[in-house]
């Protein structure tokens, strides 16, 4: 069966004028029951995370500011977020929401997180609307359990996973592959074990072929346990942000290359959703459902 991690708290964290960017967790959802593909029975409401899971991730100081509600002004610029009690239990349930889709995804062979991929959260602090980096607890939270020996980070965000890298800069169970635009955010960047930075209007041709071209070496030569993929949509030509022009079909390919690579090897894969920034909602939302149809049709789950 195909487990996916949701709670209405995903899409109300914020103030009122802070919430477009949340909308697209409450209507995901919502389609994929509507249209059948999932039933109730698919959605699990995730724990929170324990602060000793956390904490073999991130700062014990930084979390305590989180809890407390004293990160300091410009900590919340940096993040884009105003602080809140709320927004902080969010970022734990998300981050224990990719933990509990890792123990899924061992047995039905794919699980994913309707919200997470927070790859921009540092050991000791937050950025571009990151406050918890939910794949690295999670990798950490396997190796420390035992649960994997080997992991592959999967990072096809349109921008960098630049606090990922460095969490894992020095850790060789854990391989970091990055396929971002290389004149976006982060403008400072990081230094994943591969980087594959691709120019302002990189259209669907030349992504593909560039994913083909390191994606399946890269699994031969990691041979990893499990996968964590960071399946952002704001690769689309209509994101916002993204300066790329793939289109709503290209970025389903790339969905659907990724899965079938990782299905075809028997490797658990942990799916989070990433950014998407397109103005109108309802394109964010079809892209980032073509994710979960691709993902149950290629497990047949």
């Amino acid at each position: 069966m195909l487990k996916i991690a949701f709670d209405p708290i995903y899409a109300h964290p914020l103030p009122e004028g802070h919430r477009f960017p949340m909308l697209k967790y409450e209507l995901i959802p919502e389609q994929l029951l509507f249209e059948g593909t999932i039933t109730s029975d698919n959605l699990f409401k995730p724990n929170i995370a324990d602060d000793a899971t956390v904490l073999l991730t991130h700062d014990y100081h930084y979390l305590q500011k989180l809890h407390t509600q004293t990160l300091s002004e410009r900590e919340q610029r940096v993040i884009g977020f105003p602080q809140s009690p709320q927004l902080t239990i969010r970022e734990l349930m998300i981050a224990q929401g990719t933990i509990q889709c890792c123990h899924y995804a061992m047995k039905f062979g794919v699980a994913m997180n309707i919200a997470g991929g927070t790859h921009h959260a540092f050991f000791d602090r937050g950025e571009g609307f990151c406050m918890l980096n939910d794949q690295a607890i999670a990798a950490n939270y396997l190796l420390k359990n035992k649960l994997a020996q080997r992991i592959l980070i999967i990072d096809l965000d349109v921008h960098q996973g630049n606090g990922t890298a460095k969490l894992f800069e020095d850790n060789s169970n854990v391989f970091t592959f990055s396929m971002h635009g290389k004149n976006n955010y982060p403008f400072r960047k990081e230094k994943s074990d591969l980087d594959v930075e691709l120019l302002d209007g990189t259209d669907t041709e030349t992504y593909l072929q560039l994913l083909q071209q390191q994606l399946p070496t890269l699994i031969n030569k990691v041979q990893p346990d499990v996968a964590f993929y960071l399946s952002g949509v704001d690769i689309l030509d209509t994101d916002k942000f993204g300066k790329l022009k793939v289109t709503p079909q290209g970025c389903l390919q790339r969905d659907v290359m990724v899965f079938t690579l990782l299905q075809q090897h028997h490797i658990p894969c942990i799916v989070s959703m990433g950014g998407g920034y397109s103005a109108d909602v309802k394109i964010i939302m079809e892209a980032h459902c073509n994710t979960f149809r691709a993902a149950k049709n290629i497990w047949n789950i």
